[in-house]
């Protein structure tokens, strides 16, 4: 898996770097600007690009902005953001595009094999977010469009599904049977009017429905 890196401190960077190398990916440029990151994107064509959000030259949202601009300009490209900050509106933005996308909180990404599982799935089209990125895009989506229509344990379903659990997964954590979880998906499809298709797609598209996206 070829990774091009975007990450303004130098110590951070290297830091990536090697725990990107331990976690069995190559990274084929490492970057401290969003500039740079379009840039190295369009010459080496990687598989995902790893990004943080505040980066030069005013340290705000310029690596979720890059990032935007790989999409645009180098489809296929999956993206993970890599941050110690939630910017929502950017994050909504940057799922338009579809699968293939993650949003981790650094402080979050305890475990190599965690991190390794988010490379992969978003390589493969998959859609990985932190449980608070979760939380602070379904509050906002609350706030601009309170739709009811799905039950409290439906929308706890869908919080895992946004994190990229499989149905075992859910089940497990929600201490209930496969069957109930497939269930609850069903009734989430339905409401959310997402007709039948492949199943991976359609728990795509049910988060960025939901989500407004």
């Amino acid at each position: 898996m070829r990774v091009v890196l975007a990450e303004d401190s130098l110590l951070l960077r290297e830091g990536l770097v090697r725990l990107l190398d331990e976690a069995g990916a190559s990274v084929v440029a490492a970057v401290g600007d969003g500039e740079a990151l379009a840039a190295a994107v369009a010459e080496h064509r990687p598989d995902v690009a790893v990004v943080d959000v505040r980066m030069p030259p005013s340290f705000t949202d310029e690596g979720l902005r890059a990032a935007l601009t790989v999409r645009r300009e180098t489809p296929g490209t999956a993206i993970l953001v890599l941050s110690q900050y939630v910017e929502e509106s950017y994050a909504l933005d940057l799922l338009t595009g579809g699968g293939g996308v993650g949003y981790l909180l650094k402080d979050r990404v305890a475990k190599l094999a965690d991190l390794s599982d988010a490379l992969a799935r978003v390589v493969e089209g998959g859609t990985v977010l932190d449980p608070e990125v979760v939380s602070a895009l379904f509050a906002q989506r609350r706030r601009h469009d309170p739709r009811g229509g799905l039950s409290p344990r439906e929308r706890e379903v869908l919080g895992l599904m946004a994190e990229g659990r499989t149905n075992t997964a859910i089940g497990r954590a929600l201490v209930v049977s496969q069957g109930a979880v497939e269930k609850h998906i069903s009734s989430i499809f339905a409401k959310l009017g997402l007709p039948p298709s492949g199943d991976d797609h359609r728990r795509v598209m049910a988060v960025l429905t939901w989500l407004g996206v």
